[in-house]
């Protein structure tokens, strides 16, 4: 009887609560272990595939810009993979009611950098640049504005990489081609930009990322390059000056393995 009274207290008391302050999003919650215990594998099962990369990683430890995340900064990153995954699956059961995040920006803006953005339901905005790395994935879609506030451009779900595209990036990179995270764990993104430099959706202008290092090429200047066709073109990452003065370039993807093998 004492258990089930305990159970029954554990599952009263359990919240969620989010607010914003000080630019940022926060949360405060607690749950029962049956609630929580889903969540904890989850998050937990990612922040070890993390670490488990960054072992394998060869240049570990040697480059300025490398994952110097900490344990909590993981586990928040993790939590928003999960979601940006439940957002873009097509599950008919579950009430999401086709949910979409909208950033919002103006063609000036977008086209120099500088300026702000507007999410829907959020009240801070965020600079062009975070805008940009948002609108990157399925999901969250830009929309852009003229000078008049006119809209100029939908992102549409057409500019998001297929199915089989997808299956085709895996099959060339492996995974993240940057730090060889699991498929899962990543998103196909546009090396030119599909709004801002027309990039093209298809294999030649495509790389699987995570998101450590999605934002790592973005903020830190590092360039992509795809030499070859199909799943047999290699994909070659170009740090920037002040990781490697001559920036050499580093074989990525799936060839990267098995070059380190050899």
């Amino acid at each position: 009887m004492g258990s089930n009274r305990k159970k029954r207290n554990a599952r009263g008391d359990r919240s969620f609560v989010m607010y914003e302050r000080d630019g940022m999003l926060h949360f405060t919650g607690k749950c029962d272990v049956e609630s929580g215990a889903p969540i904890k594998t989850a998050v937990e099962a990612i922040v070890t595939a993390d670490f488990r990369a960054a072992l394998d990683d060869p240049h570990r430890g040697s480059d300025p810009d490398s994952d110097l995340r900490s344990v909590p900064q993981r586990r928040l990153d993790a939590l928003a993979l999960i979601a940006r995954h439940f957002l873009g699956c097509d599950h008919s059961d579950i009430p999401l009611g086709g949910a979409t995040v909208v950033v919002r920006m103006n063609l000036e803006d977008l086209q120099s950098g500088e300026g702000h953005a507007l999410i829907d339901g959020i009240s801070q905005p965020v600079s062009i640049a975070t805008a940009r790395k948002m609108a990157a994935g399925g999901r969250i879609i830009p929309c852009v504005l003229d000078t008049d506030g006119q809209i100029l451009d939908w992102g549409r779900e057409k500019r998001l990489f297929t199915k089989s595209q997808r299956l085709a990036l895996v099959e060339r990179d492996g995974g993240c081609a940057m730090c060889g995270l699991p498929p899962g764990m990543t998103r196909a993104h546009h090396i030119k930009w599909w709004t801002r430099d027309r990039g093209a959706t298809d294999l030649a202008n495509g790389v699987l990322l995570c998101e450590s290092c999605h934002h790592r090429i973005h903020d830190n200047g590092w360039d992509i390059r795809i030499d070859g066709v199909g799943t047999r073109a290699r994909v070659w990452f170009i740090p920037p000056r002040h990781v490697d003065i001559d920036r050499t370039p580093r074989l990525g993807g799936r060839a990267r393995f098995d070059y380190l093998a050899a």
